[in-house]
């Protein structure tokens, strides 16, 4: 007897039909993200000159970013693109994963997996706009301020996209704390109380991450550090909610079964 806890398709689908299913799924994703890479091919240019604008504003006068390659002025925009087109595409790319998985599910673990994917994406690129419009001005102001005299700040343009893309994931990841906390508490593997009592370790954790991602001044540091504790205090928050709403649930099912 089917009721809402089960999921919503009892039938078992072949293994066959799970492979065709996730490469119908898969070659979607290739599409979506090579329909983009070709819509944003023509700006591949202006793509570059403006992500390259924060560094661009504190180098001295004079100085322009460079090419070591000879095929870096061409190949270094194009790589840009493809990145960006990766990034856009991900909400269509999270939502095929989501519908491949979600008839597998419970109806009440659907209830607290839909939000939980939904805030991944949003946390994902609130954190790499914090990576751009406030770490990597305070950055790249440190680093051209401590350039010893005598010593011309060019970057080369395949070396300052690495240096960035690693910091888009770093900070996107960083903002994903509270979606981890929340799955942790969700999932039974750390409850409340515990995440509570580590929460010296914590904070710590947050200011050594921080001083491994920033350069060496306190401020940078802060500014990465901050909002990670703060993450981690709202994904603490919305656990404890959860975890609350669960236990009227399960002290519901002994009378619902009898």
């Amino acid at each position: 007897m089917t009721n809402s806890v089960h999921p919503e398709d009892d039938q078992e689908m072949p293994l066959v039909s799970h492979l065709t299913e996730l490469r119908t799924r898969l070659l979607r994703c290739v599409l979506v993200v090579l329909a983009l890479f070709l819509g944003l091919l023509y700006f591949a240019q202006p793509i570059y000159t403006a992500i390259s604008a924060p560094l661009r504003k504190y180098l001295p006068e004079g100085a322009t970013l460079i090419a070591t390659d000879v095929a870096s002025p061409f190949l270094t925009p194009l790589k840009l693109t493809a990145i960006v087109a990766l990034f856009l595409a991900m909400p269509l790319i999270l939502q095929q994963i989501w519908g491949f998985i979600a008839p597998g599910l419970y109806q009440k673990e659907k209830r607290i997996a839909v939000p939980l994917l939904v805030s991944s994406v949003i946390l994902f690129y609130l954190g790499m706009a914090f990576a751009y419009f406030l770490v990597f001005p305070l950055i790249f102001h440190f680093f051209a301020s401590v350039t010893p005299e005598g010593v011309a700040m060019m970057t080369d343009i395949s070396s300052y996209l690495d240096f960035v893309i690693t910091l888009f994931f770093a900070f996107g990841l960083a903002f994903e704390i509270p979606v981890a906390v929340v799955l942790l508490i969700w999932i039974g593997v750390v409850d409340v109380a515990y995440l509570k009592k580590i929460r010296p370790f914590v904070i710590v954790g947050c200011f050594v991450v921080g001083m491994i991602l920033t350069p060496p001044d306190v401020f940078s540091q802060t500014l990465l550090a901050v909002p990670m504790w703060f993450l981690f205090e709202l994904g603490l928050l919305a656990g404890s909610l959860i975890r609350k709403r669960q236990q009227p649930e399960a002290c519901d099912e002994p009378a619902a079964a009898g």
